[in-house]
């Protein structure tokens, strides 16, 4: 058995940093909150997404349930959209919050409030990433997680009416993207400071839902610079764009991000391909493999996700609730055992 040399958390940000590593990583830049880890933690939904102690016991989960090399307490998509007045359903159960009413008609209806750090959903976090950092700071890579202004735009005016923009009045859809910009800034600002050791930036221009040109000439000029304020914080940005992207990885990794997660959707060799030098993270499938499958189904793609050369390897995106840990856990103990082989 290949014996560790590193901690989570060096292994996590050398990789990130594009440096030797003692072995792959497996890390969930998406939510991997299960109702097998709800039992064992007593955190569950809708609490843990509203409540800092709960939030923090059900993320820890992932490190001491599962065996993952980092943490990540931000569950769901809606926490700054909740913070800035849409209307959200928290659910609970299995059943991830949704936003049911959007506040925002005109790009010029919408200004960043001065105590958006302040607000409920949005200092819970916080609260949880501090806590998080206090118990496992030195050891395990604790992750923040923010929706961009891609995202932003679906939750606070709408997904359809926002895409439609892109397509029939693209300075209409600049103009939503330039004023939803400080959201996700702002957070990811935060969740450093609170003790965040790295950034997931969600933003779903995804091809299932816009052309690669679309990202290219309204979205990759905002990332470029929010990533570069980002850069000046001294940790590092995965961006996540689920779906089909293997036509936009490459104006991805002129992005700025040091990382891209993908899904399964995407040829692991291909997307390695059109990466270059950019780190990629992903990509054991949800539905049929983590969802449906078996330990050995889900340590059977984990290893060919290994050979082809990932080197974090994660779920594609948030896993269903209703996925066994035994899944879970069967990724962590894959990369295990894998060791310092390719």
């Amino acid at each position: 058995m290949f014996k560790d040399a590193m901690s989570p958390k060096e292994r996590v940000l050398a990789i990130l940093g594009g440096r030797e590593a003692d072995r792959a990583a497996t890390v969930n830049l998406t939510s991997v909150a299960t109702l097998d880890s709800m039992a064992a933690t007593g955190a569950s939904f809708p609490g843990a997404h509203l409540d800092a102690g709960e939030m923090a016991a059900l993320a820890s989960a992932a490190h001491t349930e599962l065996g993952f090399d980092s943490i990540m307490p931000k569950f769901g998509v809606t926490h700054a959209a909740a913070a800035l007045g849409a209307i959200v359903d928290w659910r609970g159960g299995a059943d991830m919050p949704v936003v049911t009413g959007r506040p925002v008609k005109d790009p010029e209806d919408f200004r960043m409030p001065g105590d958006f750090l302040d607000r409920g959903p949005v200092a819970v976090v916080l609260e949880a990433i501090k806590a998080l950092k206090a118990r496992y700071g030195d050891t395990v890579a604790i992750v923040g997680k923010v929706m961009g202004p891609w995202t932003c735009a679906y939750n606070l005016y709408g997904t359809e009416s926002f895409l439609m923009d892109t397509a029939s009045e693209p300075e209409r859809a600049r103009a939503f993207l330039e004023a939803f910009s400080p959201i996700g800034l702002r957070f990811a600002m935060a969740q450093l400071e609170a003790g965040a050791d790295l950034i997931v930036w969600c933003d779903h221009a995804t091809g299932d839902l816009c052309g690669a040109e679309a990202y290219r000439e309204l979205l990759l000029p905002v990332h470029k610079r929010l990533f570069g304020e980002l850069r000046s914080a001294g940790r590092p940005t995965v961006l996540h764009v689920c779906g089909k992207t293997l036509d936009r990885i490459g104006y991805f990794a002129e992005s700025g991000a040091d990382a891209f997660h993908f899904d399964s959707r995407n040829d692991v060799g291909a997307a390695l391909a059109a990466a270059g030098s950019m780190v990629l993270a992903g990509c054991v499938n949800n539905d049929e493999v983590l969802l449906k499958g078996t330990p050995e189904s889900v340590a059977e793609r984990t290893a060919a996700i290994l050979k082809a050369g990932i080197r974090l390897v994660s779920p594609e995106c948030a896993v269903p609730c209703r996925t066994p840990n035994a899944n879970l856990r069967a990724i962590a103990e894959t990369v295990r055992a894998f060791g310092g082989g390719r």
